[in-house]
């Protein structure tokens, strides 16, 4: 978990700095911030941690982004749902990219417009072997990891 449950608004900072007054939703939105920083560099410690103490080597992390448009100035991210929306998610891309960063891992970004149909479909049958879930997300991410291991 990259959100603390504890401080409000965590889980969707900007959807709560919305009807806040500028200075206070300014605020809420960078202790967001940098709380889901430290949960983030935790949870990707453990992780490497855990796959370590298992014999694993991690050699690189993938992460999938969004469409690449840069976002506009607090103010008109606030005024406009869909950019709340697109806000949250390059927020929380970007705290697990650092978390990786810190620790010393190559980071590749991949678009979904990268992922390669044909390699799509050649993970569908891993849902098989792993089992649920195996949905979209999954397949995704597994596709990203991959081309993470081949730019490395």
């Amino acid at each position: 978990m990259i959100a603390d449950v504890e401080m409000p608004g965590s889980k969707q900072p900007y959807h709560a700095a919305a009807g806040l007054p500028f200075s206070e939703a300014e605020a809420l939105v960078s202790r967001a911030f940098e709380s889901s920083r430290a949960l983030a560099l935790e949870g990707v410690q453990a992780a490497v941690k855990s796959l370590q103490s298992h014999g694993h080597e991690v050699a690189a992390y993938a992460v999938l982004l969004g469409s690449g448009k840069p976002l506009p100035e607090l103010g008109r991210i606030l005024a406009s749902h869909a950019l709340i929306h697109t806000a949250e998610g390059e927020m929380f891309r970007d705290v697990l990219a650092w978390a990786a960063e810190e620790f010393g891992l190559p980071v590749k970004g991949v678009r979904e417009k990268e992922l390669d149909r044909a390699s799509l479909k050649r993970v569908d049958s891993l849902g098989k072997l792993l089992g649920p879930p195996w949905t979209q997300d999954q397949k995704y991410a597994t596709v990203a990891a991959l081309i993470a291991l081949a730019s490395r």
